[in-house]
């Protein structure tokens, strides 16, 4: 069930100085988590921007045998472990830059549904509490996953009517999996896998639900999904640093905005203010933003159009092909991808949004239609 990379991996990213981003540097070069353990720090050191210090705790013993009381662990308590550079994160996760190097997983992921990311303060009022309730009443027959934090107040709400209203839901923890925090959340996590859905974390058992964890926690909410819903939240909440996050990712934003006298609305109010998201006018609104409403049959026209095709260009086209074979494509990798400066990419790229062929999204990304 477990692997000699799973052991190799925990090992090397338990070594002091090595995060996720020098993690998957060292693994794509040298091909995996093994060879670069078992790599001559000479070797090692040839390596463009990693210097002595970085490679010093490579191969230390006590961190091989860490990794394998973890597996132990892993295999005790039915915890799958998921490593990145193997491509077994969440897709979306796995294009983030920072992306955990290892995600631990308890339940069921399922990577056929789209994911929607709901977060806010633990002092939920009545206000936010009514705006998820009707949120998962409304979209209960929608096929999606929603995520959010195990937190109490925001969290713990939209994790309840999730399991309610049949819809998986994906908890992110600030911790390892030897712990539960907050303990008042015990019976909710155990109704979250019973409901066919998921605990990660990229923390390992030796891991305490310290403060900063949390920060770090946000950033997986955010990546994992291509919208994120600030329910409430205050000025500086941590739900603004998720906001912040899925902004960096070019992910779309929503914010429930409120009465500027409430504190729990201001910080909505004021990612609403700073364009870092888009105001909830209602829920329908909501649905269709998020792409649930797309019909699963076309409805006949009553009267119907003759469909003439139209003839591209050849810019047109060859932009018109890449877009189409890479759905959500941004402007600078498609300016890489055919050799053309931005500036004169736009304009095609608007006579192809005039004609019907490409649609664009916030992030300058784009589709095929």
């Amino acid at each position: 069930m477990y692997t000699e990379e799973q052991l190799y991996s925990i090992a090397l990213r338990e070594c002091s100085l090595i995060g996720d981003i020098t993690f998957y540097k060292l693994v794509r070069i040298f091909g995996s988590a093994k060879t670069v353990w078992e790599t001559s720090k000479k070797e090692l050191g040839k390596t463009d921007g990693i210097g002595k210090k970085i490679i010093s705790d490579i191969g230390n013993p006590e961190h091989l045998k860490f990794a394998e009381k973890e597996i132990a662990f892993c295999e005790k308590n039915s915890i799958q472990i998921k490593l990145r550079h193997l491509d077994e994160l969440p897709d979306l996760l796995n294009e983030c830059d920072d992306a955990p190097a290892i995600l631990y997983q308890k339940g069921n992921f399922n990577p056929q549904l789209k994911n929607v990311s709901i977060v806010g303060t633990r002092n939920i009022t009545s206000y936010g509490k009514k705006f998820i309730e009707d949120f998962f009443t409304e979209t209960k027959n929608c096929k999606y996953q929603s995520v959010s934090g195990l937190a109490l107040g925001v969290d713990k709400e939209v994790h309840d009517f999730s399991n309610q209203n049949k819809i998986p839901t994906i908890a992110v923890l600030a911790h390892g999996f030897h712990t539960l925090y907050p303990s008042k959340n015990k019976k909710l996590s155990e109704k979250i896998l019973e409901e066919n859905g998921a605990l990660l974390t990229e923390f390992n058992s030796s891991r305490k639900p310290d403060r900063e964890n949390f920060i770090q926690r946000n950033r997986i909410v955010a990546g994992i999904s291509p919208s994120t819903i600030v329910v409430e939240t205050a000025f500086g909440g941590g739900s603004i640093s998720t906001a912040t996050f899925a902004n960096n990712y070019n992910r779309e934003v929503y914010a429930l905005p409120g009465r500027i006298t409430d504190k729990y609305s201001q910080g909505c109010n004021q990612l609403i203010l700073q364009n870092k998201a888009t105001a909830i006018s209602t829920i329908k609104d909501l649905i269709d933003l998020l792409g649930f409403n797309e019909p699963l049959h076309k409805i006949e026209e009553l009267f119907p159009s003759s469909k003439i095709p139209i003839q591209l260009s050849e810019n047109q086209e060859i932009i018109y092909k890449i877009i189409e074979e890479n759905p959500n494509i941004n402007l600078d990798d498609l300016a890489q991808k055919i050799s053309l400066s931005s500036h004169k990419i736009l304009p095609i790229i608007l006579e192809l949004e005039l004609l019907g062929k490409v649609k664009s999204f916030s992030g300058r990304q784009f589709i095929a239609i």
